[in-house]
């Protein structure tokens, strides 16, 4: 955890009830009731529900840790729309918590509106950045392009077609910086590689359509793309079928997928959304401004990593664990790009 134990303050006092779509809710120290007289509360809302999305499970046991450390209270709202984003996070706003964390691109203009509205209440927008926020408003974004990079790496020394690629949920800058930084790290391996440009899920549910995901999957193979980069939330078992099917390398985003497809995984980002709400969080709760409180997470803050270097790599199922001489370069560029002597390009910047 990054922070330690620290007393808590007292809760601000609980408004109006939840018109969340969903809630569940958890008690960091006693009885709730007593918990939420005496602790303070935090609120947490998904962009989307949580069902199979890792990256949205890390965020709640994020928010379950930071009550369990000051002794308070915390509750998660599920959202599936722009309409229920909107309402959820308003209902939050009416139980005056001590702090609200929203989790998703989707939230940036609803949470600088909001925010502006409700200066006496502490925010944190993770995983997009609005301009001119309000001081209340804590952003924190990761750089998605150094673990990617680190999985291009592989890809480029593993391709045997020389085409690489990526299957994104929705075209935008965000999963570009997945896409761009696979790229840049399978060319900076191999020269002969072909960087295809990224295949599309779309439709309308695209985060979580496991369907749509194989069927893109499935067209990009056809392509004679070997090593695909996928970059489709809870779509991504869809795509992992697809490469068992058809025999071509995937690479999962934001947890250990490998599981997914024993054999036709070989490695994965990891978006430890957790360590950022406890890292942000707790700041808020020593007092520091927006300005000062951590915004940026990569691979020196331990905010992403990748699957093959983390401390249960062995158990992991990924198929890199097998290349060692692939991991040892991959290693060393991951050191290299925590020192600076490596850096990668952030199409954002």
């Amino acid at each position: 955890m990054f922070f330690t134990k620290r007393r808590a303050r007292a809760a601000l006092v609980a408004g109006a009830a939840s018109a969340a779509l969903l809630l569940t809710s958890c008690s960091g120290g006693g009885d709730t009731e007593e918990a939420a007289a005496d602790g303070p509360s935090f609120i947490y809302i998904t962009s989307d529900p949580i069902g199979q999305n890792e990256f949205l499970k890390s965020g709640k046991i994020g928010i379950e840790s930071v009550a369990e450390e000051f002794e308070g209270t915390a509750k998660t709202f599920e959202s599936k729309d722009d309409a229920t984003r909107r309402s959820n996070l308003e209902a939050a706003i009416a139980e005056a918590p001590e702090v609200v964390v929203m989790l998703g691109f989707q939230f940036g203009d609803v949470a600088k509106e909001l925010a502006e509205q409700n200066p006496q209440q502490n925010f944190v927008l993770i995983d997009t950045f609005v301009d001119g926020a309000p001081d209340n408003l804590y952003q924190a974004t990761f750089r998605e392009q150094e673990p990617s990079y680190l999985l291009g790496m592989e890809a480029g020394l593993l391709t045997e077609a020389n085409k690489v690629g990526s299957v994104i949920s929705v075209d935008n800058e965000l999963l570009q910086k997945y896409s761009d930084g696979f790229a840049e790290g399978a060319k900076s391996v191999n020269a002969d590689v072909d960087t295809v440009a990224p295949q599309v899920i779309g439709g309308d549910n695209p985060f979580a359509d496991p369907a749509r995901g194989k069927e893109q999957a499935l067209a990009f193979a056809s392509s004679g793309v070997d090593q695909v980069f996928a970059v489709g939330a809870a779509s991504n078992g869809g795509i992992m079928e697809a490469a068992a099917e058809k025999g071509f390398s995937a690479y999962g985003v934001d947890a250990n997928q490998c599981p997914i497809a024993p054999g036709s995984v070989v490695d994965g980002t990891v978006k430890s959304v957790n360590r950022v709400v406890e890292t942000v969080v707790g700041e808020i709760m020593d007092g520091k401004s927006s300005k000062d409180a951590t915004s940026s997470f990569g691979l020196k803050e331990e905010g992403m990593t990748i699957v093959s270097l983390t401390e249960d790599a062995a158990d992991s199922q990924c198929t890199i664990m097998e290349n060692e001489d692939v991991l040892e370069q991959v290693t060393q560029a991951r050191d290299d790009i925590v020192s600076g002597k490596i850096k990668v390009t952030d199409p954002l910047a």
